[in-house]
């Protein structure tokens, strides 16, 4: 007895030093008794794998099953090692001594699994059983002293001392009890004849058998053995094999055969009638096989599943009619069937992942687990293809889902994932599993135009706030991210900020107009909107808007010769000779407006004699419609109207006072013609004029003969009253449209002293700088120009009349010299003996 016992001693302390070395190498083990209360604090995993109880949570910390889907311990988040379910240890073990769970500590970021063995202490929770509460023995009354007789084992559910340790027989005159231990470990007793039996005496017996276990508190369980006393049978039942080794497939259908054993007897009649029964078997194998008392045959009464028991082991006894027995060993060893496909399970998904992930970014943690055995535990795992993910190998079972390349929620937002797992098995089964992951959004596409660039186009005199275009523009990206603003971006024009000028809609893109806008003023101008979204950080982009002013007809013409009357008088002489077409004079217009708004014509409206004079309805030009004669009336007066071609038409209006002479010395008399219905004073001062300037023209005739071989003058002024004109200028924001009765650059005019003056004084003036007449025709005198003994000053400006060159008299000509002063060039030749004023 002490020898068994050293070697149980000696057999914990491997199992002890293995689990020490198991832990030294990272794993842990700790021991448990069974049926300890929920929540028991088994040990302290972090202390002893040396890990940060704060970061357990942040890694995930769990405690996963190998094979079993019921979990008896769990961690809580101290890092404690706690009972999750009650065990019983003989649901789980059996009658193994060694009764291990094993489990895994799951963490992530980083993936780390520590295994975790739990040993199951066995406590004497079962009190010993006899399978039959009352063991029969017919004894014949020839029984020898010292015969023997087999008792039925007492089986108990514990192991080890909790199991049964001996068995006790109550006092009787002819029966001791003797007790032995088998092969296996366990004990067995007998019923040892030590008085022969007298059947005279006593047919029957009854005697009380106690099985006890070594437990503590000790526990027991009692048989009656009760004894019929026969006549003598001398032979016991023997098996035709004392071990009977079976192999049994799993999921073998109910009443299937497992093996059938056979005892014979050598004695007669009842005496050799041999019935069987287990007389030892465990409570899971007798929910699982049957055995037929007259046959032997021991069948499937239960479902087989190697995963939960893979070898069973029991005793059949064979008794004869008396009651002699013996007994047999059954062992069963299930053979693996593929009957479990593999299980996928997800234990971790980062969902959903952001789309700059980069590659090899960790998406998920999946195990495999398959309960089968062998080539049919063999594992392959395989992903479906054209995603961009990839399943890795990791620790064991386990399997990590990583990314490929990098997303792009743009091209894709969600993904299908299907996992298959495939067994070793024949046929190979198989698990698909499918894992809906979604891409997350980042700011990473900036707001796209629909246009390169915008054209907006706007009347002017528009009302302020007047809708004049929208731009738009799209973002692929998500929500907030996809939001798009529109702004302006800040810049001047013409030296005013654009704020004064257009504002946008932020959320719509539609640009107003903030002011009224002028097309005189200005006619295009270009300004720049920034799309912005509202990620983090915002991403933008930028297109030029063209804004043109689309012209309207607000501007009437402008008469600039002749000048407006009020101003001044101007009367142009015609020569009595002048032909059919001649050029008499010449009306010019600008208009501010553009296109056929600028387009003028030219009509008279009224005129002396209808039938003498002609315009150009686009030139403007005046000519003699017919031949001049004598019969014509002097003084010719003409009211030409000035059209735009705008909608509506605009108009002015302007007179043009004409001299049919030849010679000053009509001149007299032609002035007080036209002034006949003006006053005495009037009168007098134009005589004065006249004769004032027909001195004066003999003096520049003599002037003209001594500078004759000078150059020939350049751009001339024309004089109009207080309104001087150089013969190029072109005001500023008046557009030249040929034929168009605008003012052209290629019309050069001499000037002439009419009897519009009414002063006796005659000066030149100054020169004027091109830049100084204002849109009212005005020329100011340049302040820094002194004069010199060929410089003339007009202080009181006199009339000049304009002619063609083909009716030019002997007169000096002027041209601006280098210091842009007027000075007399030269002395243009007469055609005629006439002299014209």
């Amino acid at each position: 007895m002490e020898k068994k016992m050293n070697l149980f001693a000696s057999l914990d302390l491997w199992i002890y030093f293995c689990l020490f070395i198991r832990a030294v190498r990272g794993d842990l083990s700790y021991t448990l008794p069974e049926e300890t209360k929920r929540q028991y604090v088994i040990g302290n995993i972090a202390k002893d794998l040396g890990l940060d109880v704060k970061r357990l949570s942040a890694r995930k910390a769990r405690i996963e099953t190998e094979g079993s889907t019921k979990r008896y311990c769990d961690i809580n988040l101290s890092g404690n090692l706690i009972v999750a379910e009650t065990i019983d240890r003989e649901e789980l073990c059996g009658p193994k001594i060694s009764c291990i769970l094993n489990y895994e500590l799951v963490l992530e970021n980083p993936l780390d699994v520590h295994r975790i063995s739990l040993q199951i202490q066995d406590i004497n929770d079962n009190a010993p059983r006899f399978p039959k509460g009352r063991i029969t023995f017919d004894i014949r009354e020839s029984a020898v002293k010292g015969e023997r007789f087999p008792l039925d084992e007492a089986h108990d559910s514990d192991v080890g001392q909790n199991a049964v340790q001996g068995y006790s027989l109550e006092r009787n005159d002819h029966f001791i009890l003797s007790v032995k231990e088998n092969a296996e470990g366990g004990k067995s007793a007998e019923l040892v004849l030590e008085k022969e039996l007298d059947r005279e005496q006593g047919k029957e017996i009854d005697l009380l058998l106690t099985a006890t276990d070594g437990g503590s508190p000790q526990r027991s369980g009692t048989a009656v053995i009760h004894i019929n006393v026969l006549d003598a049978n001398d032979n016991t039942p023997v098996f035709s094999q004392a071990v009977y080794k079976v192999t049994l497939s799993e999921n073998a259908p109910l009443g299937a055969e497992v093996v059938t054993v056979r005892a014979t007897d050598a004695d007669e009649g009842v005496n050799g009638e041999v019935s069987y029964e287990f007389s030892r078997i465990s409570d899971k194998a007798a929910k699982l096989f049957s055995i037929n008392n007259i046959s032997g045959q021991i069948t499937v009464h239960g479902n087989i599943d190697y995963e939960e028991e893979s070898t069973y082991e029991m005793r059949v006894q064979a008794k004869d009619g008396p009651g002699l027995a013996s007994t047999a060993k059954i062992m069963i060893d299930i053979t693996d069937v593929n009957d479990n496909a593999p299980r996928l399970i997800l234990k971790s998904l980062n969902d959903p992942i952001p789309e700059n992930s980069v590659t090899g970014t960790e998406v998920a943690i999946i195990n495999i687990q398959d309960n089968d055995s062998g080539d049919n535990r063999k594992v392959r795992c395989s992903i479906q293809e054209n995603v961009p993910f990839k399943l890795n190998k990791s620790i064991k079972n386990y399997f990590t889902l990583l990314t490929t390349s990098t997303l792009d929620r743009e091209k894709e937002a969600n993904y299908n994932i299907t996992i298959t797992a495939t067994d070793g098995g024949s046929p190979p089964l198989s698990t698909s599993m499918t894992i809906h992951l979604s891409v997350s959004d980042i700011n990473d596409n900036p707001p796209v135009f629909e246009q390169q660039s915008y054209t907006a186009y706007v009347m002017e005199n528009n009302k302020p706030g007047t809708s004049i275009s929208s731009v738009s523009a799209r973002d692929p990206d998500w929500r907030q991210n996809g939001t798009v603003l529109y702004s302006l971006v800040p810049s001047e024009i013409n030296g005013v900020a654009v704020s004064s000028f257009l504002s946008i809609n932020s959320d719509s893109g539609v640009i107003h107009a903030v002011r009224s806008f002028d097309y005189e003023k200005f006619r295009n101008f270009k300004v720049q909107v920034v799309a912005r979204d509202n990620g983090s950080p915002p991403l933008s982009s930028n297109v030029t808007v063209s804004v043109f002013i689309s012209d309207e007809n607000d501007n009437s013409p402008q008469i600039l010769y002749p000048a407006p009357e009020g101003k001044s008088f101007m009367t142009e002489m015609v020569p009595k000779a002048a032909l059919s077409g001649s050029l008499v004079s010449k009306v010019i217009a600008v208009d501010a407006d553009s296109g056929q708004n600028a387009w003028l014509s030219y009509q008279i409206v009224k005129s002396t004699d209808p039938g003498l004079f002609t315009i150009g309805v686009h030139s403007g030009e005046i000519r003699a419609q017919r031949d001049i004669t004598e019969s014509d009336s002097m003084k010719q007066s003409l009211v030409i109207s000035v059209k735009d071609n705008g909608q509506p038409p605009l108009s002015a209006t302007c007179s043009v006072y004409l001299l049919i002479s030849d010679n000053l010395a009509e001149v007299p008399e032609l002035k007080e013609a036209f002034y006949e219905e003006s006053n005495s004073k009037l009168t007098f001062y134009l005589i004065i004029a006249l004769v004032s300037l027909s001195t004066f023209f003999l003096t520049f005739i003599i002037l003209i003969l001594a500078v004759r071989f000078c150059h020939r003058r350049k751009p001339r002024l024309l004089f109009d009253g207080a309104v001087a004109i150089p013969s190029t200028y072109l005001p500023p924001n008046y557009a030249e449209v040929e034929g168009a009765g605008t003012l052209h650059s290629s019309y050069n005019y001499d000037t002439y002293l009419t009897t519009g003056s009414r002063t006796s004084d005659f000066k030149f003036i100054t020169s004027y700088n091109d830049s100084t007449l204002t849109a009212g025709g005005t020329l100011k005198k340049s302040p820094d120009v002194s004069n010199t003994s060929n410089i003339f000053d007009v202080e009181e400006l006199v009339q000049i009349t304009v002619f063609p060159m083909s009716t030019w008299v002997s007169v000096p000509s002027f041209e601006l010299n280098q210091q842009n002063v007027l000075v007399m060039s030269a002395v243009k030749e007469p055609e005629c003996d006439c002299v014209k004023v």
